[in-house]
């Protein structure tokens, strides 16, 4: 099983074509423009939940209960956030954008939960110092267009362009710091299975029981007839909470991490998400990561790739498998920010190094006892 099976490019290889539209003037894991003020930077970033918010469709068909929509609002938030502030960029503001099937949800149902988990969302992260202003935003009802419903949020960021993150001091020598996606930060009221927003659509469909396809036909409108065997309030022992939890864990706030890390002297950040380990490639020029220590996966990832039979290769080039965020920096900045880290409740350690790459092509190397040693180049 694939992601490219299911439809979906991982890499996304066929974005170059758009992307080299923008006129960057710095470009990092998000492209910064000239701002309106002198030496100072901008980022206008848009991101969503991906196909999470079939999950809280599916769940609220299920029980009847509205209040699984609420962190899908968190999910578009940290989407945005944690991007923007990987090149050292702060939220100043947020639009959303929310599109939904009107003859299968009731606006007066999905709004108000919606709402409240937007408020949430937005006093946790005032509670760290870094959040946007809610400038507007548009609710569609398309039920010609939306089989369920989709949740989309644009930010704008500012950055100092002289304390932008951007990959170019990368050298070789500087290590990786991962922070754990999973567990329990200090400020999360439950346990987090760690998936984020990362390849939920492989998830569902080899998690999710097949029987949904048929009660559900509008939640799987993909071709393929695969389906798994679990439904989604059904607990597992090996996750410790619901398949349905474990998939809806919402994607944590890193940005405070990130921004702290830029004030160290970080190099690089990576907020690994769609993509998985293949976005550190996007910094530097010439340099081949080695992630030789990375954490054991989090049960759901594990869950993941047995039901699915899916190789270890495809696993880390689509999944987080553990690590939300990557900091790259010199060793004395290391410690500096695994305290940052841990006074936050997250786990945080150093899983890799960087050398020169031979051929010149940024790569990444990662090797484990349950995987193997896996390489991923850079093809754009």
């Amino acid at each position: 099983m694939s992601y490219r099976r299911l439809g979906v490019d991982s890499e996304k290889g066929a974005v170059g074509a758009l992307r080299n539209l923008v006129e960057a003037t710095r470009r990092g894991f998000a492209d910064v423009l000239d701002g309106w003020v002198a030496g100072e930077g901008m980022v206008l970033h848009i991101d969503g939940a991906g196909s999470k918010p079939i999950v809280a469709y599916l769940y609220y068909r299920e029980t009847g209960d509205p209040s699984w929509f609420k962190g899908l609002m968190q999910d578009v938030l940290a989407m945005n956030v944690n991007d923007s502030a990987a090149v050292a960029a702060r939220p100043e503001l947020f639009a959303d954008y929310l599109a939904y099937n009107s003859l299968l949800l009731d606006g007066h149902v999905l709004l108000p939960q919606l709402a409240e988990g937007m408020r949430g969302a937005l006093d946790l992260l005032k509670s760290m110092g870094e959040a946007p202003r809610l400038a507007g935003g548009e609710t569609a009802e398309l039920p010609d267009q939306v089989s369920t419903l989709d949740v989309v949020g644009i930010l704008l960021a500012r950055a100092n362009m002289k304390e932008v993150v951007d990959g170019s001091g990368i050298k070789p020598g500087h290590v990786i710091i991962g922070v754990r996606s999973g567990g329990r930060a200090v400020w999360e009221k439950r346990e987090n299975s760690g998936i984020m927003c990362n390849g939920l659509t492989l998830a569902r469909h080899v998690i999710l029981s097949a029987e949904y396809r048929t009660i559900y036909p509008e939640a799987f409108p993909s071709h393929h007839q695969l389906g798994g065997r679990f439904r989604v309030d059904e607990y597992l022992d090996e996750l410790e909470m619901t398949v349905g939890e474990a998939l809806s864990s919402p994607t944590r706030f890193y940005s405070h991490i990130a921004l702290e890390a830029a004030r160290c002297g970080a190099s690089g950040i990576v907020h690994v998400t769609g993509g998985g380990h293949m976005k550190i490639l996007r910094l530097g020029e010439g340099l081949h990561y080695i992630v030789d220590s990375p954490p054991k996966p989090d049960p759901i990832f594990l869950l993941i790739q047995r039901e699915g039979k899916i190789s270890w290769h495809e696993m880390y080039k689509v999944f987080n498998m553990g690590v939300g965020l990557e900091i790259i920096a010199e060793r004395s900045c290391a410690d500096e920010v695994i305290e940052d880290a841990e006074r936050e409740g997250m786990e945080a350690f150093i899983i890799g190094r960087v050398e020169k790459s031979e051929d010149g092509r940024n790569k990444v190397t990662i090797r484990t006892p349950w995987a193997g040693m896996l390489t991923y180049s850079r093809t754009f």
